[in-house]
């Protein structure tokens, strides 16, 4: 600054030894536009990379996981970071690569510090675009690639063995948009499960999610054109055509108050029938709550004893709780697995919206079986059915996921984004500055965030950018709940 401001101008040296200086000490950060393919800037680059871009041993040093700094020293212990990883035909997976100690050679045995597993590197190239030349040696500060290792992703540390530190992965943005995709074709499902995921190892920031509840493809990207440019790549270079879809919500089915409910199951169709009764009452649980000790049945006060309880942690959060309450043997104790598992197949697939549902104490109270006809099946299909009715009398709910947003803004776009928030049935929770932008942190239900990121970029003239993290489940508004439920029963006849 004092040179430019003493001769009104910098030469073209100066300007280069300043952007060195710039990227050294990370207060400036070069972005190149340019095409490979098209080899349109390319020349420009390089050049810049030749005269400006500091050596490797003019950069601060590199500090692994243990804190310790590695010198870029080529007679030092072989330590190589994988920062890339991409698939072709024929070859497989390829890894590049940059070593920050120590020199590669062919035919050399390392240790993958992440997995501890054992690799061969037995050819080392250097890449131009797809023409690959293979070299003897790469040493500090070169960038290379191995192909075929077995067990090497984007992140790894590779090092000589008794080397044991290893450099810290690369920490991407969080996803911003979501949606599901589908093949257009179902014979096309399969090579689109590979295409994904090769996608994925060439992209990290797409995150690729096989919902088995929801039964769909969910991908997560940076934004809408993120992933509209990952659709072109599926229909042009991979040729599978697909389609995107609002994802589904991941909602929850609990219930608000006990109810009663008896099944009973029965079917004969020459030999051996199928029998069993079903005698149970369900309640809302919560933790710490105490059970049953007796219930207004048809009029009647019936006694519940509690024989044996089971406490199911379940694993989309929440609990079951599956008390035994029979009395004279009305059940015999070796079916009363079989009637937990018929509960558990309901709790997968609620009766609602088909959700899975949580948070529910169960009493089998009473029942009735048979000596010949009464085996494993018909007593969970009577549990299943029992507990299907009792539930849709339980005044049942739907829960669904809420977000804590955080949304950093220019205060002239504050206004507008709080109202958008609104309109989404957020709750904003606070609003405080920093630096040169106003923080809004809110709750919002998921349902609502569906291509938020497009809509925030359209407010804000994408000055603005968001985060936003799971927070907790609660109770959808009953209109809401109206929609959701008419919208899964229409879909469930049509299929």
């Amino acid at each position: 600054m004092e040179l430019f401001f003493a001769n009104d101008t910098l030469s073209e040296e100066e300007i280069r030894k300043g952007i060195a200086k710039g990227i050294i000490n990370r207060g400036l950060f070069p972005v190149f536009c340019i095409s490979a393919k098209n080899n349109m800037g390319v020349d420009r680059l390089m050049e810049f990379i030749t005269n400006v871009a500091p050596s490797i041993t003019d950069m601060p040093l590199i500090v692994n996981n243990k804190g310790n700094e590695v010198k870029p020293d080529p007679a030092g212990p072989v330590s190589v970071y994988i920062f890339k990883s991409s698939s072709e035909e024929h070859i497989g997976e390829i890894n590049f690569f940059r070593v920050y100690s120590g020199t590669v050679t062919e035919n050399f045995d390392v240790i993958n510090v992440n997995n501890g597993t054992k690799e061969r590197l037995s050819q080392l190239y250097v890449n131009a675009g797809k023409n690959r030349t293979r070299v003897p040696e790469l040493t500090v500060g070169d960038i290379g690639a191995f192909v075929k290792l077995k067990n090497t992703k984007t992140g790894h540390t590779l090092n000589a063995p008794g080397c044991d530190w290893k450099f810290e992965g690369v920490k991407y943005p969080d996803p911003k948009y979501r949606t599901a995709i589908k093949a257009v074709t179902e014979s096309d499902d399969e090579k689109l499960g590979e295409a994904l995921n090769k996608i994925h190892l060439e992209d990290p920031t797409i995150l690729i999610e096989y919902s088995k509840e929801l039964k769909q493809i969910i991908v997560h990207g940076q934004g809408e054109y993120h992933l509209n440019i990952m659709k072109w790549l599926l229909d042009n270079v991979y040729k599978i055509p697909t389609n995107y879809n609002p994802p589904k919500i991941p909602y929850r089915e609990t219930i608000t108050k006990s109810a009663q409910a008896d099944y009973r199951h029965k079917k004969q169709s020459g030999g051996a029938g199928q029998f069993g009764e079903v005698h149970m009452i369900i309640e809302p649980y919560e933790e710490g709550s105490k059970e049953l000790s007796s219930q207004k049945i048809n009029g009647k006060d019936v006694k519940i004893s509690v024989r044996d309880k089971e406490e199911i942690a379940l694993p989309w959060g929440g609990k079951l709780v599956y008390v035994n309450s029979i009395v004279g043997g009305a059940i015999d104790a070796r079916f009363m697995p079989a009637i937990l598992k018929g509960i558990m197949e309901k709790m997968e697939v609620g009766p609602l919206t088909g959700s899975y549902a949580r948070d529910i104490r169960v009493y089998i109270y009473d029942g009735k079986m048979h000596p010949v006809d009464s085996n494993e099946i018909s007593f969970r299909l009577a549990g299943r059915n029992a507990f299907s009715q009792a539930f849709k009398k339980a005044g049942p709910k739907i829960m669904e996921p809420v977000y804590d947003v955080e949304i950093r803004v220019p205060s002239d776009r504050m206004g507008d984004v709080i109202s958008d928030l609104q309109g989404r049935r957020g709750m904003v929770l606070g609003m405080e500055s920093e630096k040169r932008f106003e923080v809004i942190k809110a709750k919002v239900p998921l349902a609502e965030m569906n291509k938020y990121s497009t809509a925030l970029s359209s407010i804000t003239g994408g000055r603005a950018m968001y985060s936003m993290k799971f927070a907790e489940y609660a109770q959808v508004p009953s209109d809401v709940q109206e929609t959701v439920i008419k919208a899964y029963t229409e879909e469930e006849e049509e299929e």
